[in-house]
């Protein structure tokens, strides 16, 4: 069964640091990167930032109504 992230909290910068999925557990960042990495979570990927840092992204599907700076937080 894939993971989906229902919700995400952001620091002071609006960078991504934790994760809801849709199960209730909270990850933090590296967690949540390292089930992206292996495939289990629904509708994203990785990608890497202009700084060269990985990063979890939204799937590209030309609707920005789903991305991931677009879930609910907590």
């Amino acid at each position: 069964m894939a993971i989906q992230f229902v919700a995400v909290r952001h620091n002071a910068d609006g960078d991504m640091t934790h994760f809801k999925t849709a199960d209730g557990n909270v990850l933090d960042y590296n967690e949540a990167l390292a089930l992206v990495e292996q495939g289990e979570v629904n509708d994203v990927t990785v990608g890497k930032a202009r700084n060269g840092r990985t990063t979890i992204r939204g799937v590209a599907d030309g609707d920005p109504s789903n991305n991931l700076d677009q879930l609910e937080t907590f």
